[in-house]
């Protein structure tokens, strides 16, 4: 059979499959562009059964364009919580706003318009152009690519951007006239449900009689893809503070930068342990250097809290960092009396760390020795005759925070915030901080300090 033949089996039998078999999934039922757009971005890198209660959340409080570009970004990341690569919810946003601006709030239907959308890559124009309106575009991602590798047995690396022309072209060539919703689809099908990458199902493959891969004994090693460069793994010390006095019943929390890794949302304090030898991945700190450590990156942004012990072990994995968590549960500090010793630990501690991050050429900057020193002398002076409504001294943060729980780090400039319960539904948290937050206020650690 010649390579005519092979693609003509391959694209009939495909789609003759897929009619019978495609899952009834949500975005399927409307050939709705938004729809259509919504899904593809959140079906990057995650899972169908995963996406489809985000899917059906997110659509039932944003059902169109307009919605999403109108909505507040941190509305917006809410419904994204839990879903990761949360740069990919800004970008809709952002798409969104140009969809309304320079379209007239009309998804359009030209492929550099929709090329130029925020967010939006040749895998997903092809997505919304062939689903939404039928155009014959190839649609071609990690699964599609394994799919074509096997099928033709294409031995080239599917980590170049050469093969991933090829592949493209490939697919483009492969769309039956008139059937680009369906067979981009179908395709997309096979890879998720049959040909899966280390258990490929061939025996109930629809394609597998001219498959050259499994005639040729490779569909398990192919396709060929260059490993990537393993994540960087990261030791992190974490501070649950528990307020006490105007705080009581309430964590601080803070908001990340506006740019750069997890863009806004909010989180736990938490500070880069001492970085690993070159070489060697990143190991627990001892307790008692990493809570004085801990106490003195609080010091530095104008908090005193002590640490009472370690609550937990966590990970968080980026797809190119790996936090490991050390979580320790800690007392916001309202005794004016206890402020010089917090202030000297947290001193010597905070000072040796910045010297060795230095020395490291690390890419976190700290602030100076001078700037960890002020908040301690100078706040615990002001906090002096300042009482809550239980009688008890304020801290510092309290005393300049009776009508506000805001504040502004002295060191990085982010802000910070005491929470409760209540405000879980309104802030947008990576899982890993919304699930240890959400532990802490269900009394998780309760017995941490008994």
């Amino acid at each position: 059979m010649g390579l005519l033949e092979q693609k003509r089996h391959f694209s009939v039998n495909l789609l003759d499959w897929y009619m019978v078999n495609r899952r009834d999934l949500p975005w399927r039922r409307h050939n709705n562009p938004y729809f259509t757009w919504v899904s593809e971005i959140m079906l990057q890198q995650t899972r169908v059964d995963t996406v489809i209660p985000y899917f059906n959340r997110f659509i039932g409080n944003f059902p169109t364009v307009q919605a999403l570009a109108e909505a507040p970004e941190e509305e917006v990341l809410k419904n994204w919580e839990g879903l990761g690569y949360y740069s990919r919810a800004r970008n809709l946003q952002a798409a969104a706003r140009q969809v309304m601006e320079l379209h007239g709030g009309e998804m359009p239907q030209d492929k550099q318009a929709v090329f130029a959308l925020k967010g939006v890559g040749p895998y997903t124009a092809g997505a919304i152009l062939s689903i939404a309106f039928n155009q014959p575009q190839p649609a071609v991602d990690g699964n599609v690519m394994r799919v074509l590798s096997r099928y033709f047995l294409i031995d080239e690396d599917i980590m170049k951007g050469s093969t991933r022309v090829l592949m493209e072209e490939l697919a483009g060539e492969l769309i039956p006239e008139g059937r680009a919703r369906d067979f981009n689809q179908a395709l997309m099908e096979l890879g998720a449900l049959v040909c899966t990458p280390k258990a490929p199902h061939c025996l109930t493959c629809p394609v597998m009689e001219q498959c050259s891969g499994r005639i040729a004994g490779r569909e398990l090693t192919l396709p060929v893809k260059t490993k990537a460069k393993p994540p960087r793994p990261e030791q992190r010390l974490v501070a649950i503070v528990e307020g006490r006095g105007a705080h009581r019943g309430r964590v601080l929390v803070r908001q990340r930068p506006a740019t750069g890794l997890l863009a806004r949302m909010w989180e736990l304090p938490h500070v880069l342990a001492a970085p690993a030898a070159a070489g060697k991945a990143a190991g627990p700190m001892a307790d008692e250097p990493a809570m004085a450590l801990l106490a003195g990156s609080l010091w530095a942004e104008g908090f005193a809290a002590r640490p009472e012990a370690l609550a937990t072990h966590a990970e968080h994995v980026f797809s190119h960092i790996v936090w490991s968590l050390q979580v320790y549960k800690c007392t916001e500090q309202d005794q004016s009396n206890e402020l010089p010793l917090i202030a000297a630990e947290a001193r010597a501690a905070y000072d040796a760390q910045a010297a060795a991050k230095e020395s490291t050429a690390s890419a976190e900057s700290r602030p100076s020795a001078a700037q960890v020193s002020e908040p301690g002398i100078t706040d615990a002076a002001n906090i002096s005759g300042s009482l809550d409504e239980q009688g008890e001294p304020l801290s510092a943060f309290a005393a300049s925070n009776l009508a506000d729980d805001v504040l502004t780090g002295k060191g990085d400039g982010l802000t910070y915030r005491w929470i409760g319960p209540e405000d879980m539904d309104k802030m947008a948290f990576p899982n890993i901080f919304l699930k240890l937050i959400s532990s802490y206020f269900a009394g998780a650690y309760s017995q941490v300090n008994d």
